[in-house]
């Protein structure tokens, strides 16, 4: 995909990330274990994770999710979208 812009870039990210992080998984947010099911695209902002806790759910944007150890599958678009963002 010929991404040339900023804007095609952070578009692409979120699509590559959606389409090859495994989710669900489990993770821990300020020492609440989460679920997190899926990615999204806030305008506002950027690219999140939408985690779960019980029946509350927050998105948290994916450069701020601590990843588990080992991470998830996909995990590596989130690496590279960091370093691209950085």
């Amino acid at each position: 995909m010929d991404a040339y812009t900023d804007d095609e870039q952070l578009s692409g990210f979120h699509v590559m990330i959606g389409d090859n992080l495994a989710v669900p998984f489990e993770t821990t947010v300020l020492g609440l274990q989460v679920t997190v099911t899926g990615i999204d695209f806030l305008v506002g902002s950027g690219i999140v994770a939408i985690c779960h806790h019980g029946k509350h759910k927050q998105a948290i944007g994916i450069l701020d999710l601590p990843l588990p150890d080992p991470p998830p599958a996909g995990a590596e678009w989130i690496h590279a979208f960091r370093r691209w963002a950085g």
